[in-house]
């Protein structure tokens, strides 16, 4: 599904560079749940960011059910980036100003969804993620684990195929961080949703099929 070949990325730093990720190779299959670990600094967080679109390597090729990312136009990009991946943040990336309903809501008004079909998928995924109650409070009334279940639901709303999680139970006590593994658990093996997570829990990382240890920038 997805394919790394030999992606690098580094930052100029005075005369030279700083190199974040060095000739990486990966490949991720449809339906597989990837956890990726690895020491503060490593350079997963940016090899996440590279995955969803949120950086560009300096080098190196990505293919997208082999066909090259950086050679797709700019609307198909934006499809991909917006449609087919989903993000989770460990800071929840909720808009204080909108409530739960509008926070879940904003990745359809992107596709420009009908009203309609709009208020049937929010509605759907409130339900399912039993927060039909909270819909109208902003995640400044919301707990930890509250804000990361809107975050979740925000991320699989556009029904996407891949979920990219960084971190998403890194500001959560053990007993939220466990509901929200066992949700992506459940998105994976029930919905059938490719996830790749960045974890520097070694008990969150069991919950993958396999684990990725990046160090200094290569997968070790």
């Amino acid at each position: 599904m997805i394919q790394l070949k030999h992606i690098s990325k580094h930052y100029p730093v005075g005369f030279g560079k700083n190199e974040i990720l060095k000739d990486i190779d990966l490949t991720i299959f449809e339906g597989e749940f990837v956890s990726i670990m690895g020491p503060s600094g490593s350079g997963k967080s940016t090899l996440l960011h590279v995955l969803g679109l949120l950086e560009e390597p300096s080098q190196g090729e990505y293919l997208f059910e082999g066909e090259s990312v950086f050679r797709m136009n700019e609307k198909k990009r934006t499809q991909l980036h917006r449609g087919t991946i989903g993000f989770v943040f460990q800071a929840y990336h909720l808009i204080d100003e909108l409530t739960v309903y509008e926070n879940i809501e904003t990745p359809l008004l992107y596709k420009n969804m009908p009203s309609a079909e709009r208020k049937s998928r929010v509605a759907d995924v409130l339900d399912r993620f039993n927060i039909v109650a909270k819909k109208d409070l902003f995640p400044s009334q919301l707990s930890g684990g509250q804000q990361q279940l809107v975050g979740i639901a925000r991320a699989i709303v556009a029904e996407p195929r891949v979920i990219l999680a960084d971190e998403p139970t890194g500001n959560l006590h053990s007993d939220q961080a466990k509901e929200i593994m066992e949700l992506f658990k459940h998105l994976n093996e029930k919905d059938k949703i490719t996830i790749i997570q960045v974890t520097h829990s070694e008990l969150n990382a069991t919950y993958g099929h396999r684990i990725i240890q990046i160090r200094d920038g290569k997968i070790a």
